[in-house]
């Protein structure tokens, strides 16, 4: 049973809730009643206070809440949209309707973007790649020598930097 097919008028405010949630993004009202079951899941995974906090995250995305996480880091903060520390439901299914097949491709470049601009500066610096990429190396156990990833990053930005501004 859907949640709009509830009589109870606590239960009918959720549904609007979620329908106002499902209109401005590209999930039907069921995906985001699944949302809120994931939600809720991840935000008791390590505090437990109903918003999913950065530890929470790092804790959902790679199982351990030691260390810092650059990608972690970035994640979050674009997903804290309110920027009070923690991801709000309303927050979580916005931003994760980026992901969705049927989000528009501008979007997803627009989030990507952000996600590699670390210092906010509109621009994606050469520097601010290799941080990034450097990371996702550590977070994942590999390791490549300075200069593999240096001629990784190089030929990212030979292949994108159109203006060849760096």
């Amino acid at each position: 049973m859907g949640c709009c097919q509830s009589k109870r008028s606590k239960t009918t405010a959720w549904c609007k809730e979620l329908t106002v949630l499902a209109s401005g993004t590209p999930f039907t009202v069921s995906e985001v009643e699944a949302l809120h079951e994931l939600f809720k899941k991840l935000s008791s995974a390590v505090i437990g206070d109903g918003f999913i906090s950065k530890e929470d995250l790092q804790f959902a995305l790679f199982r351990n809440n030691n260390k810092k996480n650059l990608f972690v880091n970035r994640m979050f903060d674009l997903f804290d949209v309110k920027c009070n520390g923690v991801i709000e439901f309303g927050e979580f299914v916005q931003s994760l309707g980026v992901f969705h097949p049927n989000a528009p491709v501008e979007e997803k470049i627009y989030f990507a973007f952000r996600l590699y601009d670390l210092r906010q500066t509109g621009f994606i610096e050469q520097e601010e790649l290799k941080e990034m990429v450097v990371a996702l190396l550590q977070e994942s156990d590999l390791e490549l020598s300075d200069d593999v990833v240096q001629t990784v990053v190089d030929k990212t930005f030979s292949d994108a930097d159109s203006k060849d501004d760096g």
